[in-house]
């Protein structure tokens, strides 16, 4: 695609965010294109504290540390990872991460970052599992400026 400056790319980790990552990098032009990469920790680990089985402050604090170290040991690999693959086609690369609602943090980065497209993974189909932070398509598709991209899921 001629012209095609920035992509945002919403991208995980999940299969359909493999998928997205697949897209975008064949959209993507070498040399030309900077791929900003979207990592968003949903709103709902905010608080995750454990309340129902951890019966004091402490080990609540001490189990609140792990989780946040699991999940920065993961966005710090989902990152590399990524990184590396753009580096490998030629790719600049910015990575960008958020707290908070999906939808809302990919609005907000398509501006501050002024991308021409935004590429996504399709919907988790159903029964396979994993937490479901849904994107809100009908959100993004009244808020986004620029044109969106929607992975196709693989065929069965």
């Amino acid at each position: 695609m001629k012209n095609l400056k920035s992509i945002l790319l919403a991208h995980h980790g999940t299969p359909g965010a493999l998928l997205a990552e697949a897209l975008a990098l064949e959209t993507a032009v070498a040399g030309q294109t900077q791929i900003v990469h979207l990592l968003v920790v949903p709103d709902f680990w905010e608080g995750m504290q454990g309340d129902d089985w951890l019966n004091n402050a402490s080990t609540r604090d001490t189990f609140g540390s792990y989780v946040e170290g699991l999940l920065e040991a993961d966005v710090k690999q989902q990152l590399r990872a990524l990184e590396g693959r753009c580096a490998e086609r030629g790719f600049a690369y910015k990575p960008v991460m958020r707290q908070g609602d999906p939808a809302q943090c990919l609005l907000e980065t398509a501006v501050q970052e002024d991308v021409s497209m935004v590429v996504i993974g399709p919907p988790r189909p159903k029964g396979v599992p994993g937490y479901r932070s849904r994107m809100d398509i009908e959100k993004l598709a009244r808020g986004l400026h620029v044109p969106l991209l929607m992975a196709a899921r693989a065929a069965s």
